[in-house]
């Protein structure tokens, strides 16, 4: 008997994993030059001081001591570049993305910051790295999860690519507990965020399914049972500016 094709979320819509790759990867090869710039435009800045959290939690050694990054989904190497920016010149980081568009950009920006010798990239798949076994101290993954149609793949390939006593820091978009905040977010992200998008990219489209994939993003308390069951302890969240985002960390011990 034929097996039902197996389906998940693409933003409000159901569709086969496979087919959600191919629409994730449509929409950052639509945006990859300005997203950036999207990105202050929709948090009004503030997304700096998410990333900003994320790398003081990462903690990377200051002094020769040396420290590999692994860093997915992090095409335009926002968080790399910040981490290797706080640490000492035992730092090293690989940004790993699937989108070579994405990637792009960020090599560019590698090279125009200096940061090329100490911030490599590469393409790849979250749900299977291709990277040793037990490799790196850090892995970090900024807003980028929830576009991965098999999330319990990617959490099992973030613990199996860390070395014991390494960390996994998670941030992304998560569930509002302010009351009155979260009919204001709703507003801005239906109504404001897809026509700003049309505007600065000309693809209306793929903001509206970016603002709809957080919504059928797991809370942080199932989101972390899923990091638990992939192996890692001391599982944590930080929720942030009223709980628009979450700073997920767990540990390989």
């Amino acid at each position: 008997m034929e097996q039902p094709e197996e389906t998940t979320h693409f933003g409000f819509r159901d569709v086969s994993l496979e087919d959600k790759q191919t629409l994730v990867n449509d929409v950052f090869k639509s945006v990859a030059r300005r997203y950036d710039l999207m990105n202050d435009l929709m948090s009004a800045g503030v997304h700096r001081a998410w990333k900003d959290a994320m790398v003081t939690a990462l903690n990377p050694p200051r002094s020769d001591t040396p420290f590999k990054l692994l860093d997915v989904a992090g095409g335009t190497g926002d968080i790399s570049f910040r981490a290797a920016e706080a640490s000492g010149h035992g730092f090293q980081a690989t940004v790993c993305d699937i989108n070579p568009d994405m990637l792009a950009v960020g090599r560019e920006r590698a090279i125009e910051r200096q940061l090329d010798g100490r911030v490599t990239f590469a393409e790849g798949n979250a749900e299977a790295l291709t990277f040793p076994d037990r490799n790196f101290d850090g892995y970090t993954i900024a807003f980028g999860i929830r576009n991965v149609p098999r999330i319990e793949l990617a959490l099992a390939e973030a613990y199996r690519v860390l070395r014991p006593g390494g960390r996994f820091l998670c941030l992304e978009f998560s569930s509002v507990d302010v009351p009155g905040l979260d009919r204001i977010y709703d507003f801005f992200s239906f109504k404001v965020i897809p026509p700003l998008g049309r505007a600065v990219t000309g693809d209306a489209e793929s903001y509206q399914y970016l603002v709809e994939s957080i919504r059928t993003f797991p809370r942080p308390p199932a989101f972390a049972g899923m990091i638990r069951a992939a192996g890692f302890a001391r599982v944590t969240w930080q929720p942030m500016s009223g709980g628009i985002v979450a700073l997920h960390s767990g540990w390989r011990l």
